[in-house]
């Protein structure tokens, strides 16, 4: 039996979660859809989300012009500077990076590339 595309993925995250768990670190996950990208970050114990950011947002919407054009490489830059200031604003630093299975590549890399530039260490 072979695994779908969306259980490979899973899969990935999943072991990716598993070592993130074991060091008890923040972490800053990000999830793609077509349409929107979303970032959130979620304490160590993994039971609060401490800050968020995502192209469904109005505001965001707003600035990236009429259309809402969230699936975007400059609308994933845009997420990454935002979850940046958000994280700094609760007090956080370093985190570490969930890609939740999603290659490290294009959106995914250009969110966390913001993230980095805006002062987020991982």
């Amino acid at each position: 039996m072979s695994l779908t595309k969306k259980q490979q993925r899973l899969r990935r995250a999943r072991q990716t979660r598993i070592r993130i768990a074991t060091q008890g670190v923040v972490r800053l996950l990000v999830n793609r859809t077509n349409l929107h990208i979303y970032a959130s970050v979620i304490s160590g114990d993994g039971t609060q989300v401490l800050a968020s950011a995502s192209t469904a947002e109005a505001e965001v919407r707003a600035s990236l012009g009429g259309s809402g054009k969230g699936g975007n490489v400059a609308a994933a830059e845009v997420i990454g500077k935002r979850i940046a200031e958000r994280a700094k604003a609760a007090g956080i630093e370093k985190v570490a990076f969930d890609r939740s299975g999603f290659a490290y590549h294009g959106r995914v890399k250009a969110l966390a590339d913001a993230a980095r530039e805006a002062g987020l260490q991982f």
